[in-house]
């Protein structure tokens, strides 16, 4: 067995708060990836009367962190309590660091472990942690009417003698799900909202029944409400081995009226831009459903579960139920302050030693606001539905699988990305910012693809990048040995990966989507040796809440 880094052979098994297991020598130098960054709201945003709701909100959320610990590596909670009991100081960091990834697999290094040496199961702890796709599909295939409840997003699957069973969350999870359900109760009382009241009173009923619908209906239906919140269980990034089981998470947050009102024209131009997409109408929905849910510029107050895992999120696009986004649309939230702390501490500094400096110059605050608002927008955008070869109807992500959050994430950006022309058309966008996006739009990719090709987002950009290459739209820099934007090509490259990204997920064909995946999924020497270089600055924020208003 392996001895601990930095301790002799031979040494006092006692020594260490997890004996005779391999730790990484560089976790300082993980950690540093990670700038600690205070996040708080505006308090201007804030009348007296929400303050004690947003208190009730948070108290909530943290018992969500429980849940995800279970979620995402089962184990990983008992490490956890004896790096806390530790009385070496080198465990502190360790301790940190396994608080950022939810578990002792680096999330940005492929989910490599950093203590010990066993793999993270694909199926994370949602499944047993020996089950393959193989034995899981021959059992779905034999019991189908077992199928509905194994593959329902909110069960785990465990083993039962010969059988694989599904366990809903509201079992699974009942004894953090009744405590948190207390205190959204008890925010109800609190608020003088009837919509929040509604939803609050609803969401606390859902989390202990494992239906999400009604109250994930009633959350885009909030009105006229400063402090909200969501909180449930929603993206399946975790489940690498199918990508269907969805992971607990929770974002708290105050809503900014003010900049909320100067965006919503680009919901008014959904459908403009939907028809506007480089594809034939079979690859695009007659009708863009949510034109009419809202589009919400926030100021993140705290964060739990899923979304805190590793690197932080900028914009979320939510509720991912194909039944809510038909009646209802759904609801877009920009994290303002998240996204200012982002830009400061890694994409300047980035930008800086990646790019052309002509190109550098042009990387703004705005561009990389409108980009990451057009990447959230544009979830909605090409189809929702496939039909397969067997006539079967389904969700493109249950027909892309384990594929699905990468190719989602690829497609959200260049579609975005692909509109820009349309709505500089249009008055939207100005006509002068339109370098300044593609600058930013290359800028980004270095700081997404520093999370590594393993990380659905990270994946997703690398593909655009070799395409944006193969294409000639970024181009190397011979002389700085930098990257700069072919503005002559941009225009062209983005509207030809659009429509793959699009077909690839109007068809629904796996073996097709893997071939596109595995095609432009490979980091060339020269492009790692430049991310290389990144290496002193943050890949991310550690963000530091206060805990009271």
């Amino acid at each position: 067995m392996a001895v601990l880094a930095g301790c002799k052979a031979g040494e006092d098994k006692a020594a260490s708060a997890v004996p005779q297991t391999y730790k990484a020598p560089d976790i300082r130098e993980r950690l540093a990836k990670f700038a600690p960054t205070e996040i708080a709201a505006d308090e201007a945003l804030l009348a007296p009367e929400d303050r004690p709701v947003l208190n009730a909100f948070i108290e909530a959320a943290r018992l969500i962190d429980t849940i995800f610990w279970k979620q995402a590596y089962p184990p990983g909670l008992a490490m956890k309590k004896e790096l806390e009991l530790s009385p070496l100081p080198a465990d502190k960091d360790y301790l940190r660091f396994l608080e950022i990834n939810f578990g002792p697999f680096d999330r940005q290094d492929g989910n490599m472990p950093f203590i010990g040496t066993a793999r993270k199961p694909a199926g994370a702890g949602f499944y047993p942690a020996d089950l393959t796709k193989v034995e899981f599909e021959d059992y779905v295939a034999a019991h189908p009417d077992e199928r509905e409840a194994l593959e329902n997003p909110f069960t785990m699957v465990k083993r039962e003698g010969g059988r694989l069973v599904a366990i809903p969350y509201s079992e699974a999870y009942k004894d953090e799900l009744l405590p948190i359900a207390e205190r959204l109760r008890a925010a109800a009382a609190l608020t003088a909202n009837p919509s929040l009241k509604k939803y609050l009173e609803r969401r606390a009923s859902d989390l202990l029944t494992n239906d999400y619908y009604e109250s994930d209906c009633l959350w885009i239906d909030l009105k006229d409400n400063r402090p909200e919140i969501i909180i449930g269980p929603y993206e399946v990034y975790e489940d690498s081995l199918f990508g269907i089981k969805a992971s607990f998470e929770s974002f708290v947050y105050v809503n900014d009226f003010e900049a909320m009102a100067k965006l919503r024209g680009y919901l008014d131009r959904l459908e403009a831009m939907q028809r506007n997409l480089p594809v034939e109408p079979k690859y695009k929905t007659a009708q863009v459903k949510g034109l009419d849910s809202p589009l919400n510029v926030v100021h993140e107050v705290f964060t739990a579960g899923d979304t805190k895992a590793g690197v932080q999120t900028s914009a979320f696009v939510l509720p991912n139920d194909e039944k809510v986004r038909e009646k209802k649309g759904t609801k877009k939230v920009f994290l303002k302050n998240m996204m200012e702390a982002k830009f400061g501490k890694s994409l300047i500094p980035i930008s800086q030693r990646v790019l052309v400096p002509a190109d550098a110059a042009k990387v703004t605050f705005d561009a990389y606001f409108t980009e990451v608002l057009l990447h959230e927008i544009s979830h909605v955008l090409g189809v929702n539905y496939v039909v397969l070869p067997d006539g079967t109807k389904t969700t493109v992500n249950k027909a892309l699988k384990d594929l699905n959050a990468a190719i989602e994430e690829g497609k959200a950006d260049i579609v975005g990305m692909a509109n820009v022309p349309l709505l500089i058309e249009s008055g939207l966008i100005p006509q002068a910012s339109e370098e300044n996006l593609y600058a930013s739009y290359l800028a980004g990719m270095f700081r997404s693809m520093r999370f590594g090709a393993t990380e659905a987002h990270g994946l997703g950009v690398l593909i655009q990048f070799n395409y944006m290459r193969e294409k000639g739209a970024f181009v190397l820099d011979a002389g700085s040995g930098r990257f700069k934007v072919d503005y002559g090509k941009i225009r062209g490259a983005v509207r030809d990966l659009a429509a793959e990204f699009l077909i690839v997920e109007g068809d629904g064909d796996y073996a097709k989507a893997q071939g596109f995946v595995d095609k432009y999924r490979t980091m060339d020497a020269g492009t790692k040796a430049m991310i290389e270089t990144l290496k002193d600055i943050p890949v991310d924020i550690y963000p530091v809440y206060r805990m009271k208003y």
